[in-house]
């Protein structure tokens, strides 16, 4: 099922992309459509000079997003710019061109994590992933939050934090998304911790949304790290969470991903109640985005993510 927020592009649609992003001479060899996100239209062309590419557009005027969601096209193509410019041994695609809305970059080679169906033939692609993103939160940024104007940011984690919860639960009353909690228990567990948040004071870069279909593999080596739009500078750790969707990493200590980010230099202190804040993060916001992707028959998913939520802030709350 196409969500809300995703065109449907015509052949006609993807030539005119095409050609302003890279003038009148551009043509399309193949075109299919690329499964495996809900936000953006994406579609993978091969191009008649041989080369593969990958066209993002987002989602068309008029269509409700979330309020982390303003400007995200453009969120994208910094990231993968910075990156690029930054961390150069990081897989990331290279921009090609970039629109108020659309995004055009080269294909990475490989296959998505969560394409392979033995989780042994991931294990080095994990542990590179860890040493990527160890690298990756070398950038310091000046500000923690979003990037670009309008966007969430604050000059300190805690705040930056409290108001990136704030915007979903804004969300969820605008979409009338019933949670399983009250709001004011989220918010006051939030504001409970602001010193333990506190204990953040670089506004490291964070790709934010590693989950297995955005990192790429081939021959069991990583290829890339793709969908970007999301990044925001804070802490390093909230980086672990969507790499072990639905799981507690720090109760996995030899998972991979953290040795290969040991292998980096930079050891990770796994603060507990750090990452049960931002695993609240990432359920609430699945959560709040279901109806605005036209998830509104999924039983099952609204079960598990309540449940996890609840537990989640269950461990934030003193006995």
């Amino acid at each position: 099922m196409r969500s809300p927020t995703q065109r449907a592009l015509t052949p006609t649609d993807l030539t005119g992309y095409l050609r302003a992003a890279l003038g009148d001479a551009a043509g399309i060899e193949a075109a299919a459509e690329l499964g495996g996100g809900g936000f953006a239209a994406v579609w993978g062309l091969r191009l008649t000079d041989g080369r593969d590419v990958v066209l993002k557009v987002g989602p068309p005027p008029g269509v409700h997003l979330l309020r982390y969601e303003a400007g995200i096209a453009a969120a994208e193509a910094r990231y993968f710019r910075l990156v690029a410019d930054r961390v150069p041994g990081v897989p990331v695609p290279e921009v090609l061109a970039a629109g108020d809305d659309w995004l055009l970059t080269r294909r990475l080679p490989g296959r998505p994590l969560s394409e392979l169906a033995d989780p042994s033939d991931t294990a080095t692609a994990r542990f590179e992933l860890g040493a990527a993103l160890a690298r990756l939160h070398t950038v310091t940024g000046d500000r923690f939050g979003y990037t670009g104007a309008g966007r969430t940011a604050a000059d300190t984690w805690p705040a930056a934090f409290a108001a990136i919860i704030d915007d979903l639960l804004a969300d969820a009353e605008t979409w009338r998304v019933r949670l399983p909690v009250p709001d004011a228990l989220i918010r006051a567990t939030v504001a409970r911790h602001a010193p333990v948040l506190a204990a953040v004071d670089r506004p490291a870069l964070l790709h934010v949304d590693l989950w297995d279909g955005n990192v790429l593999t081939e021959h069991g080596r990583l290829t890339g790290l793709v969908d970007g739009e999301r990044h925001l500078y804070g802490d390093p750790l909230l980086d672990l969470v969507s790499p072990a969707l639905f799981r507690r990493i720090e109760d996995e200590p030899g998972h991979p991903l953290l040795r290969g980010y040991a292998s980096a230099g930079a050891p990770l202190r796994l603060d507990r109640r750090r990452l049960a804040l931002y695993r609240t993060h990432l359920y609430l916001l699945m959560l709040v985005e279901m109806p605005s992707r036209g998830i509104t028959t999924d039983r099952g998913r609204r079960d598990l993510l309540e449940g996890l939520l609840s537990a989640e802030l269950t461990a934030l709350t003193p006995p």
